[in-house]
């Protein structure tokens, strides 16, 4: 049964520390240059200063990190299907055979490689949403994208909807949760049959969630416009981002990190 701890990515968890004061343009820039950092890794060693890094924002920040490997079992089935075709499908040396299975030395540290950044992307985009508020990540990315409202490209919107679809994944998860609870409690059997009897099961689940998202939809809609919002026009806020040396000096010194990690490898 899933529930709402499992879904980590748009999840904010009130607290404070030392990376809930950092601008959330600071920390978009800082994390977004470390994920795509990762991806030209060519080393498992260049991962370790990311992890430990990971490690002491998420003890500063007083997350529960018990949390947080609750929220890694949604990307395990992901995770074992990666690693077991990198063991069996990449040639090299081979270190273990089982009649057509050969499990290589280069397809082990391979595996490892991708799974390690795999669980590192999804670390540190949760630690983003972790300690920063929906509206201030919306604020954030909507500076950040300024530039192509000259190109009359409605990024405000576009980043609105991410933002706001983000925020209600774990509200679903919830919602579903609860529902599949109730069902349960009149009788009702998810885990017994063929496949196709399972899919039909998952019918009362599927239209009362359905109506319960249409629903918080038109909630959210009504609220809108009663705070006046439309779509295209010059937003103001009551309180302003604003950047600071600690914010300069958080970007340089998360750049600094990623560069080092990747000259390590």
């Amino acid at each position: 049964m899933i529930s709402k701890d499992s879904i980590i990515i748009g999840q904010y968890f009130p607290g404070f520390g030392f990376l809930y004061s950092v601008d959330p343009r600071a920390k978009i820039i800082s994390f977004l240059f470390l994920m795509i950092i990762i991806f030209i890794f060519k080393n498992i060693l260049s991962f370790i200063p990311i992890i430990i890094l990971l490690l002491l924002f998420f003890i500063s920040s007083k997350i529960p990190f018990k949390h947080v490997l609750k929220g890694l079992k949604p990307i395990i089935i992901l995770l074992i299907i990666t690693i077991f075709f990198h063991f069996f499908f990449t040639p090299g040396n081979i270190i273990f055979k089982f009649y057509f299975l050969k499990i290589t030395y280069e397809g082990l540290i391979r595996g490892v490689f991708i799974g390690t950044r795999l669980i590192v992307l999804i670390l540190i985009s949760s630690l983003l949403t972790f300690t920063t508020s929906p509206l201030e990540l919306t604020r954030g990315l909507e500076f950040l994208t300024l530039p192509l409202n000259k190109l009359h490209f409605p990024s405000s919107e576009i980043i609105m909807m991410i933002t706001i679809a983000l925020r209600f994944i774990p509200v679903l998860v919830e919602e579903a949760d609860r529902i599949i609870v109730a069902q349960v409690s009149r009788g009702a059997s998810f885990d017994e049959g063929n496949i196709i009897k399972r899919a039909k099961n998952l019918i009362p689940i599927l239209i009362p969630l359905f109506i319960s998202a249409f629903r918080r939809a038109e909630e959210l809609a009504v609220a809108m416009e009663v705070r006046c919002f439309q779509p295209g026009k010059k937003r103001t806020y009551m309180r302003r981002l604003n950047w600071r040396r600690l914010d300069t000096i958080f970007t340089i010194l998360i750049i600094l990190i990623g560069l080092i990690s990747y000259f390590i490898g």
